[in-house]
């Protein structure tokens, strides 16, 4: 498949997005509303849905999980330990800029691409893969920050009673007991569900214009640059050649990996108040620069 054919849509309604908030088409009251109506509920329901119809046999998978853990986690520790040794930084500023290197923006951007690209039966593979996402990576950059105070249990809790997370962990259970609901709610559901991607994108562009690039941009190039060229490298290698998994297992977490970067590494950099600008730049560039990145690697993975 052309990968114009698969970004094309994804862009154009992240553009509108962008374009709306730019030029005040709706406020910001207008746009608070649709982000909590988006993200805490549509999506919610969209993925607690989609998991109790999802084949656990298949998404369920100690490979998968490890195939991709495995190498964010190393690139992870490398890149903090290689800024805090070479760019002569802080802990804590390694830590965050680590995260702002590894965090994908799996629901917004990785999500859609992989069900265009692969179909609609791969996104199950995702939900099992995003429900640790957050949890991993941001106790680990609690834990190395040394401006941390109080109990990280305290300060991961938002995370852990986030809404993705539960409505997959609802799901699944769900799924695991055969919870039998009916056809008639399950419709209403799904009629729920289904402005929840379309949403996303258009709240993902609406953000942007709340970041600049111009501040930070050589960082958040070097930030990008991992983000989206040698994170889904090293992934692709490990699924491939380390643990040998089917080629759309590869594919689906390659381009889980090459997705931009996500808006809550800024949030945590912001609550640990370092390299703020750096995180909320990288956002910016790497979204932009994905366009680019993830068409090749479509190329590459998607026949």
């Amino acid at each position: 498949m052309n990968p114009i054919d698969i970004l094309f849509p994804l862009i154009f309604v992240v553009t509108a997005g962008f374009i709306c908030a730019k030029i005040r088409f709706l406020s910001t009251t207008h746009f608070e509303g649709l982000r909590t109506f988006i993200f805490n509920l549509a999506i919610p329901v969209f993925l607690f849905v989609s998991m109790f119809k999802a084949d656990l046999q298949q998404a369920l998978s100690a490979s998968l999980l490890l195939s991709f853990y495995i190498p964010v986690v190393t690139v992870y520790l490398c890149v903090c330990i290689g800024i805090k040794i070479f760019g002569k930084m802080s802990l804590s500023e390694s830590a965050v800029l680590a995260l702002s290197g590894c965090y994908s923006n799996t629901v917004l951007v990785g999500l859609p691409i992989i069900i265009m690209a692969l179909g609609e039966q791969y996104g199950a593979l995702v939900f099992m893969v995003i429900t640790f996402h957050s949890a991993l990576l941001f106790a680990l950059t609690f834990a190395l920050s040394s401006n941390v105070k109080g109990d990280i249990v305290e300060l991961l809790k938002p995370l852990l009673l986030n809404p993705v997370v539960l409505s997959i962990s609802l799901g699944i259970v769900a799924n695991a007991i055969t919870l039998p609901i009916p056809n008639i709610l399950l419709n209403g559901l799904n009629l729920l569900s289904e402005p929840a991607i379309a949403g996303a994108l258009f709240v993902l562009g609406a953000s942007l214009n709340q970041y600049s690039v111009k501040e930070a941009w050589k960082g958040a190039l070097i930030v990008s640059v991992i983000k989206l060229a040698l994170l889904p490298a090293a992934v692709f290698a490990f699924a491939k050649w380390g643990v040998n998994l089917p080629v759309k297992q590869v594919a689906v977490l390659t381009l889980m990996a090459a997705s931009p970067l996500g808006v809550n590494a800024y949030l945590v950099a912001r609550q640990l108040k370092v390299k703020q600008d750096v995180a909320a730049s990288s956002v910016v560039l790497s979204t932009l620069l994905s366009i680019f990145t993830l068409s090749i690697w479509l190329l590459t993975l998607v026949p």
